[in-house]
């Protein structure tokens, strides 16, 4: 007679479905393998229809082929810089002799002071608040902090077109960034189009229209006045020399100044057509009935003017000329300053006077805002505190802030005007 144990083995095995016992480490069902094994043959040979095939798992390799994989494999040869990687190199370039450099003191959390100057070897930064030699600034990446003679804190760093367009040498007044933001989604300038500038002035505009249009494009300035050409070529000239110190590619070279009265240039428009004309011009209408047949069907013409007088005068001559121009929108742009700074207490007796470090006495000096212009160096000072950068050992703790518009307010305005070409309908 079989011993039990060899009994109960047997019956384990035959099982009344025929199939034998499932192994502890055999591979586990399915939800849906099991579900198809409670339902009937033909109910479970539909839902195999519409089940999705499980991705089959990759064939695991031998541990000898894996610990010798690694070593085996041939070391891959460093493959060339693609335009991104290039780009990224070009950014973080240190600062170099020749490129324009921006010092900036910072007081009460906001820039006060900015500097800006072409770096030499043998020149020093020159202000009140000490001297910084330039071979301490070139080699070193933007963005440090650097201590001049007399211990201020200055951030080094490249400066942005919209900065170097507010510091740069100007003749007339100069077209705002903010003005100019407006004036470039007014008219959907595009890489590519062709755009009319009348009235230089002292470049800024030319410089963002320069760069809204790249390489392919094209901006044609025309200027009266001698001297406003010559500055503006001067410092279109000045940022496309030293952008391309600082940076792998050349600033595009798309614009072309002319020194011509726009309103008797009737010749030169009749082979040219313009994506967009932008016209910054004491009396724009002169320049309207000559400008307007070369600007395309639909084109937008966009007018930069100091007051609301003249821009009812503008619309007085479209009216009365007749010419196919429909006006959008007229808008002034505003800029508003906030200080969002930490509150100082004082206790006062039984009181307490909650007080911003901008209220605290300082020097008159500093106070005023001057714009200062030096050999290859121009100052910025604006009035905004008496903070200078944190030292790394500063103690932070949670303080009341305070919110508020600043004191120093951007007060110029302008009123941008968008004058639609249309076709006029057939008599």
């Amino acid at each position: 007679m079989a011993p039990p144990a060899r009994l109960l083995r047997r019956a384990l095995s035959s099982a009344s479905d025929g199939r034998g016992r499932r192994r502890a480490w055999a591979a586990s069902l399915s939800p849906l393998e099991r579900l198809k094994r409670l339902l009937p043959p033909e109910a479970a040979a539909a839902a195999e229809r519409y089940a999705e095939p499980r991705p089959s798992a990759a064939p695991r390799a031998p541990p000898e082929e894996k610990m010798a994989a690694p070593s085996a494999a041939p070391a891959a040869a460093p493959s060339p810089r693609g335009p991104a990687e290039e780009k990224m190199a070009a950014r973080s370039s240190p600062l170099r002799a020749g490129e324009l450099a921006l010092a900036e003191l910072r007081r009460k959390h906001n820039a006060t002071l900015k500097l800006l100057c072409r770096l030499e070897a043998g020149a020093v930064l020159n202000s009140h608040v000490g001297l910084l030699p330039h071979r301490d600034v070139i080699g070193r990446l933007p963005g440090q902090l650097l201590r001049s003679s007399a211990g201020a804190r200055l951030l080094l760093r490249r400066p942005s077109l919209d900065e170097y367009v507010l510091l740069m040498p100007r003749g007339p007044t100069i077209a705002y960034p903010k003005d100019i933001g407006a004036m470039l989604m007014m008219m959907d300038v595009h890489p590519g189009d062709v755009v009319l500038e009348s009235g230089s002035g002292s470049g800024a505009l030319s410089l963002f229209l320069s760069r809204a249009v790249g390489p392919k494009g094209r901006v044609i300035s025309y200027e009266i006045r001698d001297d406003h050409h010559n500055l503006a070529k001067k410092n279109y000239r000045h940022w496309r020399t030293t952008w391309k110190i600082g940076h792998m590619e050349e600033w595009p070279d798309n614009v072309d100044f002319i020194l011509k009265d726009i309103s008797r240039a009737a010749e030169d428009m009749k082979s040219l057509t313009f994506d967009a004309i932008v016209l910054d011009m004491l009396n724009p209408q002169s320049a309207l009935s000559v400008v307007h047949p070369s600007l395309k069907e639909g084109g937008v013409c966009a007018v930069y003017l100091a007051n609301i007088t003249q821009v009812i005068d503008l619309l007085d001559r479209i009216r009365t000329c007749r010419l196919p121009f429909a006006c959008e929108k007229i808008v002034e742009v505003t800029h508003r300053n906030w200080l969002v700074l930490p509150a100082k207490i004082k206790n006062c007796k039984s009181s307490q006077r909650v007080e911003t470090q901008e209220d605290i006495e300082e020097d008159p000096q500093q106070k005023e805002c001057d714009e200062i212009q030096t050999q290859d160096q121009i100052v910025l000072n604006e009035d905004e505190g008496n903070e200078s950068f944190p030292d790394d050992a500063e103690t932070h703790c949670s303080t009341p802030y305070i919110a508020r518009p600043s004191r120093w307010q951007d007060a110029h305005s302008a009123f941008l005007t968008k004058l639609r070409k249309f076709r006029p309908p057939l008599s």
